[in-house]
């Protein structure tokens, strides 16, 4: 079992090249927590090592519910060939990654994440920081609200704003790079975070980078000519959505939104208006079932017949009939012809008839 302080690493979350960090467990508090640990190789690089507690300084010094919350930095001993080894605590975010969800949501579910991305950025622009490595894998989805939160974490290549604008190391992901940030003698600014997000909502979007196909010398000197491949109607948006991460992906930081804040609601906003329930009626799963009655049968139907005898096709009565809404209409009944005598036997019965009244009249006489 592996332990740093007092904390038990479970397992790997995530590594690069100079940390790794582990989902944890705090026996004091008992509650699991992500530990970040600077890698061996370069616990003994003193501003390696300076950026690593850098990092949790700004972590801890933002208290907001939109990014990553550190709570205990701390030196575990050396030993043997190992030296000492700074690490620092932060919350376990159930939800895990960004990157798990790419390609996964449906189109207004990734918008609205890709939105709430922008306002955890936003915070850290306020804060006077710049994050500079923006990726799916460095937000992170909160499960214990609903909707989901996205928090934004990993700020080890994060910088001030007010040290942006000169020199500076060229530092994150050439895929996320805005064209500025790779200059190291052009100073940038927040909107660098704002290409990273126009990127990052693409890819969570369409499942896939924007510009997959150029390699990071040609993402650096593209031109506004080259704009990303239009996403929206294949996934049933609004075209606002494709102009706005064309806008957002812009070579010229002029040429971007002015902030997160602003692609964050510009993003939001050009979603069709949800449908008005009270107008609609109650979900689907919310409806009371419908229940089909079975239309009345007529009466001959229902009653059992025990007594059978033939039936000609002159008795048969014609069939009921049954209207759209179910209603059964019996016929009427039918009228049945009077049977009468047949005519020989009239006249035979007619002849003895007279023939016993003249009998009769001859015996008066």
């Amino acid at each position: 079992m592996k332990q740093i302080g007092r904390y038990r690493l479970d397992r790997v979350l995530g590594a690069g090249a100079f940390a790794t960090v582990w989902k944890a467990y705090d026996p004091d508090l008992d509650v699991p927590v992500a530990v970040k640990v600077l890698a061996d190789n370069w616990a003994v690089n003193a501003d390696v090592r300076e950026r690593f507690l850098t990092e949790a300084r700004l972590l801890r010094r933002i208290q907001s519910p939109r990014v990553v919350r550190v709570y205990d930095v701390g030196v575990s001993p050396p030993g043997g060939d190992r030296p000492e080894q700074p690490y620092f605590v932060m919350d376990f975010i159930e939800g895990g990654a960004l990157t798990g969800l790419v390609g996964q949501l449906p189109a207004d579910e990734a918008v609205r994440l890709a939105a709430e991305a922008s306002e955890a950025v936003q915070v850290l622009h306020e804060a006077g920081i710049v994050h500079r490595d923006l990726k799916p894998g460095n937000f992170l989805i909160d499960t214990r609200h609903a909707p989901l939160h996205v928090l934004v974490a990993d700020l080890g290549s994060a910088k001030k704003l007010a040290d942006a604008s000169g020199y500076t190391v060229t530092t994150g992901s050439p895929a996320y790079m805005a064209p500025e940030q790779a200059d190291q003698f052009g100073g940038f600014d927040s909107r660098a975070d704002v290409y990273a997000l126009g990127v990052v909502s693409y890819e969570l979007l369409a499942g896939r980078r924007p510009f997959a196909g150029l390699t990071a010398g040609e993402l650096v000197r593209r031109s506004r000519d080259v704009r990303p491949e239009p996403i929206a109607a294949r996934l049933g948006l609004p075209p606002q959505i494709d102009q706005l991460l064309a806008a957002a992906m812009d070579p010229d930081p002029d040429g971007r939104p002015a902030d997160a804040h602003t692609f964050g609601t510009t993003l939001r906003a050009a979603l069709p208006a949800e449908t008005d329930t009270a107008v609609a009626g109650p979900p689907a799963w919310q409806q009371e079932p419908t229940v089909l009655q079975t239309p009345p049968q007529p009466r001959e139907a229902q009653q059992q017949t025990w007594l059978r005898r033939e039936v000609s096709a002159d008795d048969r009565l014609p069939a009921p009939t049954r209207t759209e809404d179910g209603t059964v209409l019996l016929p009427p009944p039918a009228s049945k012809p009077r049977r009468g005598w047949p005519a020989p036997a009239v006249i035979l019965v007619a002849v003895v008839l007279f023939v016993l009244a003249a009998a009769v009249a001859w015996t008066l006489k």
